[in-house]
């Protein structure tokens, strides 16, 4: 299969396709559809994040779905509300000319509203876990008629607690006509466990699982005490061209304090932790994806599904303690056939947990120099040299602006020294003079570490609890 003109599919949905601009598939398309597009089979799919799953399953999905019915006919389950969105909306513009919608069901958004949805007999619903089983057990959601339940990264809903969720979902699905599409980008114990026990006789693909990694993601590590990792992520922002990326933290804590020190340093900088309700995350998200903010910091939960066109760094401030998450996370960059940039700082006592994560992962992290401020401030200046040349037509009405003071004083200096003074003007802080006997003026991450905020050793505990009790005999005292 060359592209999917090669396909049986019906003309109305090749429009859609075509429309989207697909052309040529993607290994795990290439192969899969064909098996999914034959007779009813459940599917195992592996393949790593990023590699177009969504439309293996959508496609088929849409190719059986029966418009005369007025029925759940397809069940898709994702990890997270964003991924849900998403899907549903990639759905609906393939079979949009088909008449077909997807109606999205997730915690956080209104049960009215949704059971509105389906009492209207949609036709193909895509949905979390928990929200699902909800719309199950309430008698708002009638699976007698399903034919196909898909699990999109399944791996990532096990780990994150919702096995028993779907193993509630997949007991109520009508097994004697239905079918069941396993999808994920690792196979753990659990996953497997859920697999033996609900799969019939598969049929199987696996892509790129000899390399987990895409070799477009160039994988760097830099060696960073806790306390010093504020100051190296930035050199790192700072470095790096036109960053539009992601920052894993461990904790929501940790995520919190640092979003606040990045802004506090300039950045275009917002976070998503699990506290956030669903309005503040879609807030977040769509100026993310509008890249009115260009760095997400969030945690693993939070950012679980998340699908960003053309993210270029992936930073793991905290190192995941398993390779499977390792995996996820650096896999929302390098898409589409373009590369992209992981980036992890590692403590001195995680080179063990590193290692264990290069062995599971068949990769190497390349151990990473830190920039110089020089060659930071080599890159800034550069970043504006495309900027200064497009002013070709406005100058000369800047010109006209100019009083007599400025043309002279002008004059008297050469055409490098008024670029240089602009470009003092622009970025003070490359050449702002560092006085090194002054710790106190540099800026303060005082909570911007792995644990969050820092823990008092016994010792400060004790010197505080003993200078409490000594206020407290003098007050006493004057009493």
């Amino acid at each position: 299969m060359k592209s999917f003109s090669d396909l049986s599919i019906s003309p109305t949905l090749q429009r859609s396709l075509a429309e989207m601009g697909y052309t040529h598939p993607t290994p795990i398309q290439a192969q899969a559809l064909p098996l999914l597009l034959a007779e009813p089979t459940d599917f195992l799919g592996l393949a790593a994040t990023g590699t177009g799953k969504t439309a293996t399953f959508s496609i088929p999905l849409l190719e059986k779905i029966d418009t005369a019915k007025r029925s759940v006919q397809g069940l898709i389950l994702c990890p997270t509300r964003e991924l849900v969105i998403q899907v549903a909306k990639q759905i609906d513009l393939l079979g949009k000319h088909l008449g077909i919608r997807a109606l999205p069901i997730y915690g956080g958004a209104s049960y009215p509203e949704q059971m509105k949805g389906l009492k209207k007999g949609i036709p193909i619903v895509v949905g979390t876990p928990g929200r699902l089983v909800d719309h199950i057990q309430r008698g708002t959601l009638d699976l007698s008629e399903l034919e196909t339940v898909v699990l999109d990264e399944a791996d990532e809903m096990i780990s994150m607690g919702f096995k028993d969720d779907l193993e509630a979902i997949l007991s109520e699905t009508p097994r004697e006509q239905s079918q069941i599409w396993f999808f994920c980008a690792t196979m753990g114990k659990e996953v497997r466990r859920v697999v033996d026990t609900y799969l019939r006789n598969p049929k199987r693909v696996e892509v790129n699982r000899k390399e987990m990694i895409p070799e477009a993601i160039e994988q760097i590590f830099y060696k960073a005490h806790e306390s010093d990792k504020p100051e190296i992520l930035c050199k790192l922002l700072d470095a790096a061209v036109d960053v539009y990326g992601i920052i894993f933290c461990q904790t929501k804590a940790l995520v919190v304090d640092l979003t606040q020190y990045l802004h506090g340093r300039g950045y275009l900088v917002d976070c998503l932790h699990g506290d956030m309700d669903q309005g503040a995350r879609e807030r977040t998200m769509q100026g993310f994806r509008n890249r009115k903010v260009k760095i997400l910091v969030c945690t693993d939960v939070a950012s679980r599904g998340l699908d960003v066109k053309d993210i270029t760094h992936v930073i793991n401030y905290s190192l995941p303690v398993e390779a499977e998450v390792y995996v996820h996370r650096i896999g929302r960059t390098a898409r589409s056939g373009k590369t992209g940039f992981a980036m992890s700082l590692v403590a001195p006592g995680q080179r063990g947990l590193l290692s264990r994560i290069e062995h599971a992962t068949k990769s190497k992290l390349r151990e990473g120099k830190l920039p110089s401020r020089k060659e930071i401030g080599i890159k800034k200046i550069s970043s504006v040299f495309p900027k200064f040349m497009a002013q070709s037509e406005v100058y000369s009405r800047s010109m006209d602006l100019m009083d007599a003071q400025w043309r002279q004083t002008l004059g008297q200096m050469t055409p490098l020294e008024v670029a240089a003074r602009f470009l003092a003007l622009q970025f003070p802080e490359v050449f702002e003079e560092r006085v090194e006997a002054q710790p106190q003026k540099q800026p303060e991450a005082p909570r911007v570490q792995e644990v969050g905020l820092r823990r008092k050793s016994s010792a400060e505990h004790y010197q505080q609890r003993h200078e409490r009790g000594r206020h407290r005999r003098d007050q006493g005292r004057r009493r």
